[in-house]
């Protein structure tokens, strides 16, 4: 074990730090429902933005980002788009204006706004939507759990600990152990203290993390001078063809059976996969967890395009300073942290992170880091967490089991509520092998069944929530066999590629089940249209709004939202690929990507910042 007694004091203290600010702001969270779990929608954007981008900042994530730069090199910046990261660009655009001016507290909550309060097709909407909220944020949490415990192992050995535990912990489940602890520290302040202690808590996390980020890519830069990373041809070129074409052999063996068993190599068929779903996945808006209840908290519909835009910002550059630096700190000294890095099927490419950390870090800079993503872990959790307290308190409790709540019951039920999705969540992630496995199956399996009926919702006035209920069951189900087959070796191969069937199925089931009910209320089609002002196939409504208010005019800005949002990914994709150069110090295509970010931020600056209080 190297930590030192500065580490360790470094850790302490951001722990105990969170159990004050949860403790500390108990009162403020108690004075409504509002402000547990939307933190009184007065917290500025920019606080919120950083809160969002330390959601995301997770140590699961993290440690999948390290190996797959470390095997794929430059070509993994586009291999995130599997979530789609680039949906935070289209949120900014528009989307999360669209979703902020609902004034709801939770998407379940929002489906009232487009399919009014009354009807069995309005309950089963509501009932679907928040079945995939909890399974999607106990999917999340479990994502978390598992890639802290294989996190927390390295640097605290089990010997170490073994003595003092009053009960034998057999070695497979150790890092389920290490996982429960820490969880049950963001389970305190989160649930105590609401949104107000996540958003601080956030913050402090995200200030940690810059400063770990950076000092760990300038070492990095160090050890590179004078000095050449070990690599296949291609690993340091981003672009590809239609073949991955990346051979390790002669290196490290063991990399080619990860791009073999990650089922990449035919690398343009994934992409382009990767570009249909996420796309599709975009126009559907956020999914109900953690990134939808910060934009619901913001102050106005600006200030959450802005926090959404926000978030690429401060999120991209400081992350991949840190995965770029323990990647290349990992190639350069590969054969020294390996034996770490050894798992019992070969190289476990995903404790690189780590392995890293632990073999090259200084005294005090370790703990610093270990902090970060030891808080990362806690903000992606407790924000994942407050979301599903969300659903289960407003959704279920105040809707069917107790409306007329007094506000200290409706904070004792978020306590229960909490505390039980934890218990679950734990349980949970006792049955995930690893990070990869449950990653695939939220973004490709679950997502596929969320995109139709969510994409439709915005887009098209005939759909109702009949259609919503049946779009998302003919998706959800197949998800979840998708799922249970896999499990029992009975299907094979990337989750990716089992989406369009699921997709199609989702998007089946939103037609059949729109059409065999009436449209929705015209006076809640009518409210929507004027409060959302969305674009799409709504002329018929729009014929009946400006029948009413003939100074009514419609939103014509989706040739200028898309042009925004190709210019705004190509920004993201040149902000995470440019502190990879400064690591690198390949000083041309450095040059060339400011270049590219500058002109990019100009145009913006013009056709989206200028034009905010625009539709």
């Amino acid at each position: 074990m190297k930590l030192q007694l500065i580490d360790i004091i470094i850790i302490l203290a951001y722990l105990l730090s969170m159990l004050v600010i949860g403790w500390t702001l108990r009162k403020r969270a108690r004075l409504n429902k509002e402000n547990y779990l939307l933190g009184g929608k007065s917290l500025p954007w920019y606080m919120l933005g950083l809160s969002n981008a330390g959601d995301m900042f997770d140590i699961s994530g993290t440690m999948w980002l390290v190996s797959l730069c470390f095997v794929y090199g430059m070509k993994s910046i586009w291999i995130p788009w599997l979530w789609p990261v680039f949906n935070q660009v289209f949120m900014m655009m528009y989307l999360s204006k669209w979703l902020r001016r609902s004034n709801a507290t939770t998407g379940a909550e929002w489906l009232e706004t487009r399919f009014g309060k009354e009807g069995t097709g309005v309950r089963a909407s509501h009932n679907i939507v928040v079945v995939f909220a909890l399974l999607s944020c106990l999917g999340f949490m479990a994502y978390g759990f598992v890639g802290l415990g294989k996190f927390v192992e390295i640097f605290v050995p089990w010997k170490y600990v073994a003595p003092y535990v009053p009960f034998h912990v057999s070695a497979e489940y150790v890092p389920h152990f290490y996982g429960v602890v820490f969880t049950l520290f963001a389970m305190f302040y989160a649930v105590i203290g609401g949104m107000h202690s996540i958003v601080l808590g956030d913050v402090i996390k995200y200030a940690i993390m810059t400063i770990a980020c950076v000092s760990v890519g300038v070492i990095a830069m160090i050890h590179l001078k004078g000095q050449q990373v070990n690599v296949p041809k291609g690993w340091i070129n981003p672009f590809f063809g239609w073949r991955l074409n990346l051979d390790w052999t002669g290196i490290t063996a063991d990399a080619n059976k990860k791009i073999q068993s990650d089922d990449y190599s035919l690398f343009g068929l994934f992409f382009m996969m990767m570009l249909f779903k996420g796309v599709f996945a975009s126009l559907a808006g956020p999914a109900p967890n953690y990134d939808m209840q910060k934009i619901l908290s913001t102050r106005s519909p600006e200030e959450a395009s802005k926090m959404s835009g926000f978030v690429s910002i401060i999120l991209m550059p400081v992350r991949y300073t840190l995965v770029i630096g323990l990647t290349v700190l990992g190639l350069l000294y590969f054969n020294q942290i390996h034996p770490q890095i050894q798992g019992t099927n070969g190289t476990d490419f995903e404790t690189i992170l780590p392995a890293t950390i632990n073999t090259f870090l200084p005294a005090g800079l370790m703990g610093l880091v270990l902090t970060g993503l030891f808080g990362a872990f806690m903000g992606t959790f407790s924000g994942t967490l407050n979301a599903a307290q969300a659903y289960i308190v407003n959704d279920i409790y105040l809707k069917y089991i107790n409306p007329e709540a007094s506000n200290k019951k409706i904070i004792s039920m978020n306590y229960i509520a909490g505390v039980g999705v934890v218990i679950i969540g734990i349980g949970l992630g006792c049955f995930i092998k690893d990070v990869n496995t449950i990653l695939q199956w939220i973004v490709s399996g679950l997502y596929g069944g969320y995109i139709a009926s969510n994409m439709l919702k915005w887009h098209w006035w005939r759909f109702n929530a009949r259609g919503f209920f049946w779009g998302m069951l003919a998706g959800i189900v197949p998800a979840i066999a998708l799922a249970v087959l896999k499990s029992l070796n009975i299907l094979k191969g990337l989750d990716l590629y089992y989406w369009i069937v699921i997709f199609i199925l989702s998007l089946t089931g939103s037609i059949l089940g729109s059409y065999t009910a009436p449209p929705t209320d015209e006076a809640v089609l009518k409210s929507f249209y004027k409060t959302i002002r969305p674009w799409g196939f709504w002329k018929p409504v729009h014929q009946k709004v400006v029948e009413e208010d003939a100074m009514f005019a419609g939103n014509k800005n989706f040739k200028l939202n898309m042009f925004n949002v190709v210019l705004g990914i190509i920004g993201q994709l040149c902000l995470t690929i440019l502190p990879m150069y400064v690591v690198l110090q390949m000083k041309l295509p450095l040059l060339i990507t400011i270049t590219i970010l500058l002109v990019v931020l100009f145009i913006l600056k013009k056709t989206w910042w200028n034009r905010l209080n625009e539709y």
